[in-house]
């Protein structure tokens, strides 16, 4: 009888800062949900709460947030069972495998990450002297624990945004310098999964959906806070009648995200015919609403029950670490650090 024939590895950290919004929920956790439950894909999905505290250090707000996003990812359905959803701080091989790559990591490969640069530049277009006023170790070296990260579980596959791709491509770098300078196959080169299907939405005022824009909607707000804020969405003062343009509207790209193909034509013939602003508000609370509202009970009834999101993330890092633990054993080995007998 042939063996059954290995799963595609699929790995997806989750940062942990903030309270997410509509935007991530289109561009990220929907599209990864539906990768949980499927039966040829074992996935990965961690909370990157080590990569918090390189922008954040307010420890409140830290935990706060693992706790938000865990409660949204299982309200909104993520099969537990057969994806393996961790705390990346539960997991200490993770760190321990850190720094056996920075070891082999080249320090200008770090120089050339985007994130440094900017911060870098930020610098240099304020007149400081020390180019790296303010960056930390942290900022510097993150994409290697990035790397650490996905190799740990030789992912396949990453799905990532195209402002990630680079960070990809420095995990496949360390990879084979790995490999290469201790002579075996120990990590699999894996490979950025860029979904150009999955919407950028559009906030509050018209730019991305953005923490940092302050122009976001949560995603369990109550339904009043919903109304209010989807009315706040900007607009063009085009009256009731006008025909309007469905594609430069925020409003519309919002409604079509989570609106069937059919409701998405209808509104589009609609947006032809003139709907007036007011009314195009309305149609769009009412279909967030509607789908949000059994996943916003969900999530209140998880936010109460601290103990038992508790409960799920360590049976994750439990199976997480029954995969890391031995391969690290297998890497101590391989770089001397094995034990003597």
């Amino acid at each position: 009888m042939s063996a059954a024939p290995e799963k595609t590895r699929v790995l997806t950290g989750i940062t942990t800062t903030g309270t997410p919004h509509l935007g991530n929920y289109v561009g990220a956790i929907k599209p990864a949900i539906a990768a949980s439950q499927d039966p040829s894909v074992q996935s990965y999905y961690f909370l990157a709460d080590l990569h918090a505290l390189i922008k954040c250090q307010q420890p409140r707000e830290v935990h706060e947030s693992r706790l938000e996003i865990a409660a949204t990812w299982l309200a909104l359905g993520l099969d537990t069972d057969n994806a393996i959803f961790y705390r990346q701080s539960d997991v200490p091989e993770v760190p321990e495998l850190t720094w056996m790559l920075s070891c082999v990591c080249a320090k200008g490969l770090m120089n050339r990450a985007h994130a440094y640069k900017a911060a870098v530049a930020e610098n240099e277009a304020a007149g400081n002297q020390d180019p790296d006023k303010g960056i930390t170790m942290g900022l510097f070296g993150y994409p290697v624990l990035m790397a650490a990260d996905i190799l740990m579980f030789n992912a396949h596959k990453v799905p990532v945004g195209r402002d990630q791709i680079q960070h990809i491509e420095m995990a496949r770098d360390i990879a084979g310098r790995f490999n290469h300078l201790y002579k075996g196959h120990y990590f699999t080169q894996p490979e950025a999964v860029v979904d150009e299907r999955v919407e950028v939405l559009g906030g509050l005022d018209g730019r991305k959906m953005s923490k940092s824009y302050h122009n976001t909607i949560p995603l369990f707000v109550s339904e009043n806070k919903l109304l209010k804020l989807v009315r706040k969405i900007k607009t063009n003062s085009l009256e009731p009648g006008e025909p309007k343009d469905p594609s430069t509207c925020t409003l519309f790209q919002i409604f079509s995200a989570f609106a069937t193909p059919e409701q998405t034509e209808a509104m589009r013939a609609e947006y032809a015919d003139g709907i007036g602003w007011g009314e195009a508000k309305n149609r769009v609370f009412e279909l967030l609403n509607e789908q949000l509202r059994d996943p916003r009970e969900r999530y209140q009834a998880l936010m109460e029950d601290p103990g038992y999101i508790e409960q799920v993330l360590l049976k994750g890092a439990e199976r997480a670490r029954a995969e890391a633990a031995p391969f690290m054993d297998r890497l101590r080995q391989a770089v001397g650090l094995g034990r003597f007998v």
